[in-house]
């Protein structure tokens, strides 16, 4: 049943945001009542806490998915981009900036998880573009990991609207992928420009 829980809640916290979902809204939804949901979680702030951590795990499943399916460095990220997309297409507001205004405590937990998870992703990404030609071999990598990281979550911390961080995010992914390619990247990255609905 905690499982269950999580996962509704989860669902619920994304779709409709970490402030306005209750804890009666969660066990409406349920069909169960509010004291079964206490009975595991004696709190609303322990309930998003764990449920933050679920959703890091699937989004890090998403994320190793879709590495291991070999694209191309430049391709690899547009994949990742269309993957989240889809899961925060239901979103209004960003679930991101939700939880750094409401609950400060439990976003910088959620921030340290990633840092260390995202830095390593974009420094393995740069190095494969590297190695297949896509990326200029002279670029500092530790600088380029620094500069996505803090572009892409300063955006999701500070965008309220999730279309508008969305359409921000293919914007940077755009500026990070122009900053480092080599006259074939910026061939491959058109090609995924072109595309409809990116």
């Amino acid at each position: 049943m905690k499982e269950k829980i999580i996962s509704k809640a989860s669902e619920m916290f994304l779709k409709l945001g970490f402030k306005s979902i209750t804890m009666d809204d969660i066990a409406g939804e349920m069909c169960i009542s509010k004291k079964t949901i206490y009975k595991y979680f004696c709190n609303k702030e322990i309930l998003i806490e764990e449920s933050t951590a679920t959703i890091h795990k699937e989004i890090h499943q998403i994320i190793d998915d879709v590495i291991l399916k070999n694209y191309n460095a430049i391709q690899e990220n547009f994949e990742i981009r269309k993957l989240f997309k889809e899961m925060f297409k239901s979103s209004d507001t960003s679930p991101v900036y939700q939880l750094k205004k409401h609950y400060p405590e439990i976003y910088e937990k959620v921030m340290c998880r990633e840092i260390d998870e995202c830095n390593t992703i974009f420094k393995q990404n740069i190095e494969k573009g590297i190695k297949q030609g896509l990326y200029r071999e002279n670029v500092n990598i530790e600088s380029y990991v620094r500069f996505y990281y803090l572009l892409v979550f300063s955006i999701k911390e500070t965008t309220s609207s999730e279309k508008e961080a969305q359409k921000i995010e293919l914007e940077i992914l755009e500026y990070h992928t122009r900053a480092l390619a080599t006259p074939k990247g910026i061939i491959e990255l058109e090609k995924h420009l072109l595309k409809p609905n990116i």
